[in-house]
């Protein structure tokens, strides 16, 4: 197993020495991408995805690098850097150079692999993208996140729709339907819609599983041509879903070890038309298994417990499988070399036989013993032990030995003497002898554009004319007869090729490539000189086993001849369905085995020994039509006896008449392009294609014509139907008038009778009206006196209540103003107490203030005295005499000044008595802002601030008196005046107060 580390590399070589995968584990190369920094560590790649031709794949790292891997080329290299991890990816199918890429940000962007720049950006989840699927025709693509699904439009990059769901169910999987128009939708509820792309109409829903089934959904696949559906999940159980009928058809059950299922992809087949046989199964021990879905058997696996699978992805054309490893690696496995043990060629059986001419084995010698997975060698008894050994050559030999040498180390020879011995080639290893007999080429190339060409115009309605059970066989007959028209065109005109080519067809069913290259090696070797006389059966070849059957029985010859019965009776309805229809398949099988391994022209003898062996049924034939049921139907005869007989043929013919020396010896189809057939009149198969299309146009037209008339010819028809049912139609209505007539007679009468009755309903219904209103009217004039009264004494309560309110108002106010003025009352007792304490402080003051004033005199003449006696001198005391004279002089002064003082505040209370009389609606608080301007002392301001204390509640008084809105002003009144007298009292009191301390002081 190489590896390869991409590193900082953008470009380089995948490998560096041509890959050879193990049959063991298959790996092609594996891939990791390292960084070279101080710490070195792995990126991870998390999603790969494949392009339509399968040889190139992208892969892309959780740091957002994308490489595109050329695997035909050997060459990769990184196209983008995202910067974020992606995840999803997917080619754009219609331009081959450009990819779509989900990112982390939940946005999808398509970019350019060639020009590496930015497409487009599409935006619109809300969360991770983790799918994408491309339209087939690559001009949609649908992104799946777990809450919604989006269509784009690939040409413009606009989003078409939006799937909208509940929010309690989110999304598993949303994708195409391969090769189809169909969106197939999976919730995680186990629900399963169908929608056309094209109107998002809702074709089918599958039904929900059966309930002994527990399985929740997670993964599915499709085959190729759209027809199952693979789901899985949490479980060892595979549902297998039929989306044509709609239903559930079979259920798998995985090995014990599978406990859940990741991830289903179909292992695609070039030659299965679509019908994919092989499921890969990827299981949560990281092992994914290949099944055979029809026989439920393990074909091979990849991984392993140490090494296990996150993801797998194969290509278009199955030959290439990539994994993403939980290492964070990619592998690249060959199909090829896993699938190489399943369909390798047995070993040659000749090398175990030793000279067979001489003796014959028994049938104890093919006795195989087979096991699980591998293949063993045929048994050998205890009695007779065969030894090995490889057989000399002689020189002479060696050109021979070259044309019998046939591919897989097979010898032609060796083959035909084993035939002989053993009548047939062992059923498991048949299909494997006749391709190296044939020496098919396989030409995959060449056969896949005869496929593209699609069904030829000659078999369109080919079940028509072959009715086939088998659908599926009809579909490969169908192909492989239309490959044969395409590649030659006397194929289309050919009308026994069906029945030539139906045995090959339903026996290699299942590989359409070497279905149609057996069948065309059996034409141009087996069928030499069938077209020379076309569109008549071959008279050249009729004619040659018509002379074998002459020369060895004369007289079934003449029995023929007899009954007119020509070689297109007895000879070519077996040529024609190449003896199908009267062997069995296991008869028809060992016939071939001895035609492909002789000389072509041992076909014919085998009509002449088929004949020559049936000779005494057919010698009691008498009649045409025995002749013809005889050789169209199965008949009791032994095929081993004429198979022998073709060999006694062969040996006992004479040359000039045996047909090897006018047939071809064996040409093998070429390699690459398959030869070109000719081998017929052109211009007959020209003009019959001329002339079946001028009959096919004239068929058209006849057709058209043919439709005009039966259109014309049921317009008449429908006019006819329509005039006789409108004829029938005016025939009943007549009718129905008369009756009609006749019963409005009738009703006319007992509408007269009606109104009489009515009209003396009506006189007493009135009179019983009258009544019933004179009544009504006494009814309602009794309730209008009533009402009346009713209003009389509901005014008079509403009177007496307003006047009991009225009253009780009243009350409560006139308790209101007594309590008010017992409060007003404590409050001046209050007061008085206050204001006696108040004079007592002052007059301890002004005491005080007397006595110091009095120590301070003495102390000042104390001192005086003693500044005289101390004196004694004369000339001191005229200096004496002047300060006593400055003294004096200084007292003077501040007589003077106290005077002026004096004066001054006498003034003042003056103006303050003034202009407390001018302001008598509130006297109490213009005193009380006097005090506060004046400058007294400490007793007037205690004072002032308790009238202002008084003031404040006389004023509170009077805002409640006001909003009462009531007769008692009056009393109101009588209180501002009490309180008025009483704050001129105590303003004459406090200027006394305040003037004592000035006359003292004077």
């Amino acid at each position: 197993m190489q590896s390869t580390d991409l590193g900082n590399k953008e470009s380089g070589k995948i490998w560096h020495r041509k890959p050879t995968p193990a049959t063991r584990d298959g790996i092609i190369v594996n891939i990791i991408h390292s960084t070279s920094d101080s710490l070195p560590k792995i990126l991870r790649f998390l999603n790969v995805a494949f392009d339509s031709s399968g040889d190139r794949l992208m892969a892309g790292d959780h740091q957002g690098n994308i490489y595109v891997f050329e695997l035909y080329g050997n060459r990769f290299n990184l196209v983008q850097r995202t910067a974020q991890a992606c995840t999803a990816l997917a080619f754009n199918l219609r331009r081959k150079s450009e990819f779509l890429v989900a990112l982390a940000d939940y946005s999808i962007k398509c970019f350019d692999t060639v020009t590496k720049e930015l497409v487009s950006w599409m935006r619109g989840h809300e969360s991770s993208v983790f799918s994408i699927s491309v339209h087939a025709s690559g001009r949609y693509a649908i992104t799946t996140s777990s809450d919604t699904a989006q269509l784009w439009d690939l040409d413009t990059f606009q989003r078409k729709r939006k799937l909208n769901i509940r929010q309690s169910v989110d999304i598993q999987k949303v994708f195409f339907l391969p090769l189809s128009n169909t969106i197939l939708s999976c919730f995680k509820d186990n629900s399963i819609f169908a929608w056309e792309c094209d109107t998002l109409f809702c074709k089918y829903q599958l039904p929900a599983p059966p309930e002994s089934s527990s399985i929740l959904y997670k993964v599915f696949a499709v085959t190729r041509d759209g027809r199952i559906l693979a789901a899985g999940g949490k479980s060892s159980h595979l549902h297998l879903w039929c989306l044509e009928a709609k239903q559930l058809f079979r259920i798998i059950q995985m090995p014990t070890k599978v406990r859940a299922i990741r991830h289903l992809e179909f292992l695609p087949d070039s030659f299965d038309a679509g019908s994919n046989q092989v499921l890969g199964v990827l299981s949560q021990d990281g092992i994914m298994r290949f099944i055979n879905i029809q026989t439920c058997k393990l074909l091979f696996e990849i991984g392993s417990l140490d090494e296990g699978i996150i993801s797998s992805v194969i290509s278009p054309h199955g030959r290439y499988i990539a994994s993403i490893m939980e290492n964070g690696s990619l592998n690249i496995y060959s199909v090829q070399a896993l699938t190489q043990e399943i369909n390798k060629p047995p070993p040659p059986l000749v090398k175990v036989i030793e000279d067979l001419p001489k003796s014959k084995l028994s049938s104890s010698d093919l006795k195989m013993k087979v096991t699980s997975g591998r293949v063993q060698r045929p048994a050998k008894s205890r009695e007779s032990k065969i030894q090995t050994r490889i057989l000399k050559q002689d020189l002479n030999d060696n050109f021979e030995n070259k044309e019998n040498e046939l591919s897989d180390g097979l010898n032609k020879k060796r083959l035909q003497i084993l035939l002989k011995g053993y009548g047939e080639y062992p059923t498991k290893y048949r299909m494997f002898i006749w391709r190296s007999l044939l020496q098919l080429p396989e030409n995959h190339t060449a056969f896949s554009s005869l496929i593209d060409k699609g069904i030829h115009v000659a078999f369109l309605n080919l079940q028509e004319k072959y009715p086939i059970k088998s659908r599926k066989l009809l579909r490969v007959l169908q192909r492989t007869l239309s490959s044969l028209a395409h590649w030659s065109a006397i194929f289309s005109d050919t009308p026994y090729l069906p029945l030539l080519a139906f045995p090959f067809v339903k026996l290699f069913q299942n590989n359409q490539l070497i279905c149609f290259e057996v069948v065309a090696t059996l034409i141009i070797n087996w069928c030499q000189h069938w077209f020379e006389y076309f569109p008549n059966p071959p008279i050249n070849i009729l004619t040659m086993i018509e002379n074998v059957l002459a020369f060895h029985d004369k007289q079934l010859l003449q029995h023929f001849m007899d009954h007119n019965i020509t070689s297109q009776l007895y000879a070519w309805p077996l040529l024609e369905t190449v003896f199908s229809e009267v062997l069995t398949r296991e008869e028809w099988l060992k016939l071939f085995d001895n035609v492909f391994s002789n000389h072509p022209s041992f076909l014919l003898m085998t009509v002449v020994a088929y004949n020559t062996c049936s000779r005494a049924p057919l010698l009691n034939c008498n009649l045409k039509d025995d002749f013809e049921y005889f050789f169209h139907h199965r008949n009791n005869l032994d095929i081993n006896v004429v198979i022998r007989e073709v060999y006694h043929l062969m040996d006992t013919t004479p040359a000039d008449i045996h047909p090897e020396g006018m047939l071809g010896v064996f040409v093998a189809l070429t390699k690459g392009q398959y030869p070109v057939f000719n081998q017929y009149p052109k211009f007959i198969v020209d003009y019959q294609t001329q002339e079946r299309e001028r009959i096919r146009n004239d068929e058209l037209d006849y057709l058209r014509e043919r439709q005009t008339v039966e259109d014309m010819q049921a317009e008449v028809d429908q006019q006819r139907v329509e005039d006789e049912a409108w004829y029938q139609k005016q025939e009943l209505l007549r009718k129905a008038e008369e009756t009609r007539r006749e019963m409005l007679l009738q009703e006319e009468e007992k509408i007269i009778q009606q109104r009489q009755r009515l009209a003396a309903v009506k006189r007493e219904l009135k009179r019983k009206e009258m009544h019933l209103q004179d009544a009504a009217r006494r009814r309602f004039l009794k309730h209008q006196q009533d009402q009346r009264e009713m209003e009389l004494r509901r005014l008079d309560d509403e009177i007496e209540r307003k006047v009991y309110m009225r009253d009780q108002e009243i009350a409560t106010t006139a308790k209101d103003l007594e309590m008010r003025q017992l409060e007003l009352e404590s409050q001046k007792r209050l007061y008085e107490k206050q204001y006696s304490r108040n004079q007592e402080a002052v007059a301890k003051e002004v005491r005080e203030d007397a006595d110091a004033y009095r120590r301070k005199v003495n102390l000042e003449e104390h001192m005086f005295h003693k500044l005289i006696e101390t004196d004694q001198s004369q000339s001191l005391k005229t200096q004496k005499w002047e300060e006593a004279e400055g003294k004096k002089f200084h007292l003077r002064s501040e007589k003077r000044a106290s005077a002026l003082s004096d004066a001054s505040r006498k003034l003042f209370l003056e103006q303050e008595l003034s202009d407390a009389l001018e302001h008598d609606e509130n006297p109490l608080k213009e005193e009380a802002l006097r005090f506060q301007r004046e400058p007294v002392t400490t007793s007037c301001l205690t004072g002032t601030s308790q009238l202002s204390d008084i003031s404040k509640t006389d004023s509170s008084s009077q805002i409640s008196l006001n909003r009462r809105r009531l007769e008692w002003d009056t009393t109101g009144q009588d209180l501002i005046e009490k309180v008025r007298n009483l704050r001129q009292r105590l303003t004459a009191q406090a200027r006394n107060r305040c003037q004592t301390p000035h006359l003292l002081a004077t």
